[in-house]
Order: C-alpha cells, then sequence, then structure tokens
C-alpha cells in the first residue's frame, strides 16, 4: 500500500475503510432485532433475480479499492474534498440505518447450480437490513465521481468507472439485495456529500485533524 500511494495518504484511507465498517457492522449490532420496515415496490418485484450477478456485486470490492487509491493519490486539497465527503455519508448512511432500518424480501433459492450455490453464500453472509441507503452505490458511485473531472486519468478508464458504478448499482437489484430507491438514495447521497465535501469549511477541518494525525504518526509529513 505505501508503494501506491504516499505515506500520508494512507490515513485517509485506512479511516475510510474502518468507519465503514463501524457504520455497517455497529448498526447492525444495535438495531438487528429491532422493526424494519420493507419499502419494496411494485416496480421492484418486476425486475428479475438473476445469480450471476453476484460476481460483479462482490468482485466490486477490488473496483473500489483501485479507485480509492486513485484518488487518494491526488492534492491534498481534492483529498479532502473527497474523503470528508465520504465521512459524512457515512454519518448519514448511520442515521438512516438506526432511525429507519429497512428490510426486503428475498427469493427462495434452489439448491442446485453454482451460481444459486453463490448466492445462497451471499445471502448467509449478508443479512436483509442496512439497505437504505445502498453503501454498494454510495461508494461505486464515489470512486466514479471522485475521477470522473480528473484529465490525468484516461478517458477510457473514466468512462469505465461509470459503467461500472452503474453495472454494481444493477447488480443490488438483480441480486434481490437491495431494492430502487436504496440505489437512488446511494447515488443521491453520493453527489450531496461530494457537493458538502468542497466546501472550504468542511474540507479544511478534515485537512487539520489529517495534518494532526499524519504528524503524530509520520513525523509530520503534510504534503
Amino acid at each position: 500500500m505505501v508503494k501506491l500511494v504516499q505515506k500520508n495518504r494512507l490515513i485517509p484511507l485506512i479511516a475510510a475503510v474502518s468507519f465503514n465498517m463501524i457504520v455497517y457492522v455497529g448498526s447492525r449490532l444495535i438495531a438487528g432485532e429491532w422493526h424494519h420496515y420493507n419499502i419494496e415496490s411494485s416496480w421492484d418485484r418486476r425486475i428479475p433475480f438473476w445469480p450471476p450477478s453476484a460476481v460483479i456485486y462482490l468482485g466490486c470490492y477490488l473496483f473500489w479499492a483501485a479507485n480509492y487509491i486513485l484518488i487518494a493519490r491526488q492534492g491534498k486539497k481534492e483529498v479532502c474534498q473527497f474523503f470528508s465527503a465520504d465521512f459524512i455519508s457515512r454519518i448519514v448512511c448511520l442515521a438512516f440505518y438506526l432511525l429507519f432500518p429497512t428490510t426486503n424480501v428475498r427469493p427462495e433459492i434452489p439448491s442446485e447450480g453454482f451460481w444459486n450455490q453463490v448466492m445462497t453464500y451471499l445471502y448467509s453472509i449478508d443479512a436483509a437490513d442496512n439497505l437504505f441507503p445502498s453503501i454498494h452505490c454510495l461508494v461505486s458511485w464515489f470512486c466514479y465521481i471522485g475521477i470522473r473531472q480528473k484529465k490525468e486519468i484516461s478517458v477510457w478508464y473514466r468512462v469505465f468507472s461509470c459503467i461500472m458504478a452503474i453495472l454494481v448499482c444493477l447488480s443490488t437489484l438483480l441480486t434481490k439485495q437491495h431494492v430502487i430507491i436504496d440505489v437512488i438514495g446511494g447515488v443521491l447521497l453520493a453527489e450531496l456529500c461530494f457537493w458538502i465535501g468542497k466546501k472550504p469549511f468542511i474540507w479544511k477541518k478534515y485537512e487539520k485533524i489529517l495534518d494532526m494525525l499524519n504528524k503524530k504518526f509520520f513525523m509530520g509529513e503534510r504534503e
């Protein structure tokens, strides 16, 4: 990791991953037994269940890692703007997961077939909660908007990131892991928080904290 990004960019990456896990797992531990609301619509019931889409749903973690590292390699201002937006988005997610926990109805999966077994495994490790807004869609859209205006990144990769983000959103529906409103919520939340993160009074506060931590752990490396 140190070879891929500067040492003083490791803290935003580590903090983002850690806080994401705290929000996702912590909210489940707190609200797991609470009443969950099913906000599935008639449109959701028209979307087919397609087990092979699990390869995108599970494989997107590589996409996330690659793009978050790319974003962490940007200038200090852009890094602070992006990762402050990322942090704010998880605060909003945590509020929804605790104040308005949601669920959906998953299909019965036949035991035969490779992809059916993959889906059975996926359902076993990921409960039908923490649905709105979808973190899968949120993070995937962040991966795109974090580089979409960066001319130093190849056009083909920016286009690929947009397509990949859309495919991840579709996979959340085709695996019946999420419903349409979850997807919309994740994408809109990413755009909103990305806009908020560009406000100087937001990203400069993040910058101060980052400088303090870099000084503590990396002997004062600030840039």
